[in-house]
């Protein structure tokens, strides 16, 4: 029998990479490539004609309900939608996809494989029920919304997928990114609190927090990986769910000169060392005599998030004050923002990672319209400014 042609889309690399792991160990699926986004996602389907997609819905540039209600009509794939927004389930069904599946809570690896077999056999689900339909246009089978029945007027699949091209030309596709601004033309406009009284940290004192969301997994990394190994510490809250905080660690372990690790209740703090908030537990800065460490619990959203940058944030502010740096990374919401006006406030130094290079200018938005950044700046310069306020 011949193997299944699977295109995973997903905003983030980290779950693309994890999920097309397990997947490759049935043999009957054949992972034929991997996309960040929908723009992505058309390329790989013009180069490989998948026979099924897996989709996330929230994403950058366009979402994966959007998506879908552009592709189907021109060109068929069985879609299962893979996502933690519940909310749009119905209308990712009413335009197209077979199967809505949630992402998992993995907390352990047989979480994962169990998560693995439901969705491979989604996959296989798809691929029978729409298998005879792969490529067609205005073609699809009942799945909670309209049915389109005009296989007469279908075009080969070859010349179908081709509209799909336009189509996406005719929306507002990203510009292409501006060019690097030299430092001195970095924004610092934020005369809504007191700036930063421009004093150095006491080297055994300070604390660097960041928080993102959508993007952030490749934000941060871009970030840190940039810290010599006798950083002051870093704790981290990036939007993710339980068990895959624990990959992402692990992934950066491998890539940083400090030691990265999850975070578990009563961590000690030290130079060389990033905690990363352990997915469903709200990270928190705390102190006693002997130095920095932090809480990890299980808790209510704050923000809609737990993990909360705010939650964090707002800790930093309380026990570190204004020894402490505080970084807003690419994000979709407002989480973070009223905790980093919280950490400016209480006089530490704060930034805002600019329009241009995040993948969604919503978190360091939120944050700048505030009044919470001192210095707004692209993604480049910000390991550098961190650095320069050490040394």
């Amino acid at each position: 029998m011949r193997r299944i042609k699977l295109l995973v889309v997903d905003d983030s690399i980290l779950f693309r990479e994890v999920l097309s792991r397990y997947i490759r160990q049935d043999i009957q699926i054949d992972i034929v490539g991997t996309a960040g986004d929908p723009y992505s996602a058309r390329d790989m389907i013009l180069k490989y004609e998948p026979d099924v997609m897996t989709l996330d819905i929230e994403m950058p540039r366009m979402d994966g309900v959007a998506f879908l209600k552009k592709l189907m009509p021109q060109y068929y794939v069985p879609t299962i939608i893979v996502s933690s927004s519940e909310e749009h389930k119905k209308a990712a069904q009413d335009a197209g996809a077979i199967e809505f599946i949630p992402k998992p809570i993995a907390r352990t690896n047989s979480d994962m494989e169990r998560f693995s077999n439901v969705i491979c056999a989604a996959i296989k689900r798809a691929y029978a029920k729409g298998g005879s339909l792969i490529g067609k246009a205005n073609v699809r089978p009942a799945s909670g919304g309209t049915v389109y029945d005009k296989a007469d007027k279908t075009e080969k699949p070859d010349t179908a997928i081709r509209p799909i091209i336009s189509s996406f030309a005719t929306t507002s596709a990203p510009a292409k990114p501006a060019p690097p601004k030299a430092p001195e033309q970095l924004s610092r406009q934020s005369n809504r609190s007191l700036p930063h009284n421009g004093t150095k940290f006491r080297k055994t004192d300070v604390i660097i927090a960041l928080g993102a969301s959508t993007g952030g997994t490749e934000a941060l990394e871009q970030v840190v990986k940039v810290f010599p190994e006798d950083t002051p510490p870093v704790i981290i809250v990036q939007h993710m769910p339980a068990g895959f905080t624990k990959l992402y660690s692990e992934r950066l372990n491998r890539n940083c000169k400090m030691q990265v690790k999850e975070a578990e209740d009563g961590d000690r703090l030290r130079r060389g060392l990033i905690i990363i908030g352990a997915g469903e537990h709200h990270l928190r800065l705390c102190r006693d005599a002997r130095g920095y460490f932090v809480s990890s619990k299980s808790g209510e959203k704050v923000s809609g998030h737990c993990p909360s940058v705010d939650v964090m944030f707002t800790s930093v502010s309380e026990v570190a004050g204004a020894n402490a740096i505080g970084a807003i990374l690419t994000g979709m919401g407002r989480d973070g923002a009223s905790g980093l006006l919280k950490m400016r406030n209480a006089g530490a130094f704060t930034i805002g990672q600019d329009k241009e290079s995040c993948v969604v200018y919503g978190m360091p938005m939120e944050a700048f319209n505030i009044g919470a950044v001192e210095i707004q700046a692209p993604l480049y310069n910000i390991p550098d400014i961190i650095l320069n306020q050490l040394y």
